[in-house]
């Protein structure tokens, strides 16, 4: 397998926000995160064929060993991966666009204001059905 395919394989395995795997790896070497305010210009930037992800947040805090906030501008008819599972908990919200996510093979119809939380290591995933980009919000964590 070409080491960008299996590259691009292994960022999208981990999360229904599409982290890469470096971001998930040794989260106790990393400095904690800060006190502060960032907006979507500072946010890291990762462009994918599927959309835009953005790394507000990564790291560990006070009360948590790793704790990741992003956001997916997913295009039109795109999923970043389909249905899987990982150890975090994690909240996803979405503010823009149409969609369907699943949570445990029951799919959902979702728009601005639509939530979700799943369970560390239950299945969930999202995709976008509308003909717009749909925007979503996610937060994940270890204890």
């Amino acid at each position: 397998m070409p080491k960008t395919t299996k590259k691009r394989r292994e960022i999208f395995t981990l999360g229904a926000a599409a982290l890469p795997a470096f971001l998930m790896a040794a989260p106790m070497q990393r400095e904690k995160l800060p006190d502060t305010i960032y907006g979507e210009t500072e946010a890291k930037l990762i462009k994918e064929p599927f959309g835009d992800l953005r790394i507000y947040f990564d790291g560990p805090t006070d009360q948590l060993k790793l704790m990741t906030a992003g956001s997916l501008r997913l295009k039109a008819g795109q999923s970043p991966h389909p249905p899987h599972t990982h150890p975090e908990e994690e909240f996803m919200v979405v503010t823009e666009g149409t969609g369907e996510m699943t949570v445990e093979g029951k799919v959902y119809k979702v728009g601005p204001g639509s939530m979700m939380y799943c369970a560390g290591n239950k299945s969930h995933g999202i995709v976008n059905t509308g003909k717009k980009p749909l925007l979503f919000y996610f937060y994940k964590w270890k204890a």
